[in-house]
């Protein structure tokens, strides 16, 4: 009877409700302050994207008259109509996707391949390496130009996708390296003594043992890469000059004029622009939440 009443004790004083437990579910007002900050920022940040879907359906004659605040009476959709003859934007919507998706899963394999050899392998001088890679990636584009255009017009790559995916592809990989060799400089060396001793390559080790286990932080760098290199501007407005290499950012340009500016059907591209990438962010968004918090638990 004793060692039964031992062995049931611990069951049943674990069933008892923790008062510390309790505690910490009730919501103080320090958090409710919190929470109507949060939601006051998000509803900061949400009225620049209220306000193009607004304009976007609104007819040039209603938003002189109305304004850029009220809601369209009617939906005008010529502005969209317009914008997507005007720069044959399903064209452009394409150059958009290979450009971006190129560059995602280059930039994260090239990552992979670089922070794997600093932070696992045995280079010497690789705090210098890394350091060296995160001042290159710190200098603005505007440096860049300059040279990589007569590198490119010597090639014979100016004005192709290439140009465009070559570049941004070192660029992002420079920041994925820096990120990566400093996860993997953490690695657990056990797990790597294991697999070699196994009879495991380098390269099993690393599509094996490191990839799989580093495949969050991998997906969440392929998520930003991709809307990184969709928004960018102003190499693909240099390099990509012909209406047919153009993306989707330089696109909305063609309707600015120098004294004349049709602010609905600017609107209309911006939304045209936006509905690609926010339907890949929603998407992935539970791709990006468990790459974000795959390392806080161990």
């Amino acid at each position: 009877m004793a060692v039964t009443e031992l062995t049931h004790r611990p069951a049943a004083t674990s069933r008892r409700p923790d008062p510390v437990r309790r505690a910490g579910r009730r919501r103080t007002a320090g958090d409710w302050s919190v929470l109507a900050i949060a939601v006051l920022i998000g509803l900061l940040i949400a009225v620049p994207f209220l306000m193009i879907l607004v304009n976007s359906f609104k007819s040039p004659a209603e938003y002189s008259s109305s304004g850029p605040l009220s809601l369209p009476t009617q939906l005008y959709t010529d502005g969209l109509q317009a914008f997507w003859n005007r720069v044959d934007f399903p064209r452009k919507l394409w150059n958009s996707f290979l450009i971006s998706g190129s560059v995602a899963v280059l930039a994260v394999a090239i990552s992979m391949l670089n922070a794997f050899a600093l932070g696992i392998g045995r280079v010497k001088g690789r705090t210098w390496i890394v350091v060296v890679i995160l001042l290159a990636n710190m200098l603005p584009q505007e440096v860049l130009l300059y040279p990589l255009y007569f590198m490119f017009k010597a090639v014979g790559l100016y004005d192709n996708v290439w140009s465009v995916i070559i570049i941004f592809t070192v660029i992002q990989s420079a920041f994925g390296t820096y990120l990566l060799a400093s996860v993997y400089s953490t690695f657990p060396k056990e797990l790597l003594e294991a697999a070699s001793l196994d009879g495991a390559s380098r390269l099993q080790i690393l599509l094996r043992v490191v990839y799989p286990i580093s495949r969050p932080t991998l997906s969440v760098l392929l998520i930003f890469f991709f809307i990184w290199t969709w928004n960018e501007f102003l190499i693909p407005l240099t390099f990509l000059v012909s209406n047919a290499t153009q993306t989707v950012p330089v696109a909305i340009t063609v309707l600015q004029g120098d004294r004349l500016m049709d602010v609905t059907t600017t609107s209309a591209s911006a939304l045209l622009g936006l509905i690609p990438t926010l339907v890949f962010f929603l998407l992935f968004q539970r791709t990006l939440t468990r790459g974000i918090t795959a390392g806080a638990v161990k």
